[in-house]
């Protein structure tokens, strides 16, 4: 798995690309909350188009990252969700608490 980040308009932009599996989810945990405490970013973006595969341990680090910035009063939006992983959101409850757009242009556009 390969874990990109950026800043746009003060949003952690995190692409992942490969499986956020029990191999990938201990990997985009420590990498993201590094570039949270580098970037002190108040929201992140997840752009899911390149994940192939997405198991609990992924829904978890997906929602351990969610509390942690929304202690902060942050928000976790997802843009590119494919509809294997928009199921596995549907069924673990994710799309409850994160607000999903259909491209990174548009979610940053309605922050």
């Amino acid at each position: 798995m390969k874990v990109d980040t950026y800043m746009k308009q003060g949003v952690l932009i995190v692409k992942i690309d490969g499986e956020l599996d029990v191999c990938g989810a201990n990997e985009f945990r420590t990498y993201v909350d590094e570039a949270l405490d580098m970037t002190g970013a108040k929201h992140i973006l997840l752009d899911m188009q390149a994940v192939g595969f997405i198991d609990s341990s992924g829904v978890g680090a997906i929602l351990g990252r969610y509390k942690r910035i929304a202690q902060n009063g942050g928000k976790l939006f997802v843009v590119n969700l494919e509809p294997h992983s928009k199921r596995i959101f549907e069924l673990a409850g994710l799309l409850k608490v994160l607000t999903v757009y259909q491209s990174e242009e548009q979610a940053l556009e309605l922050l």
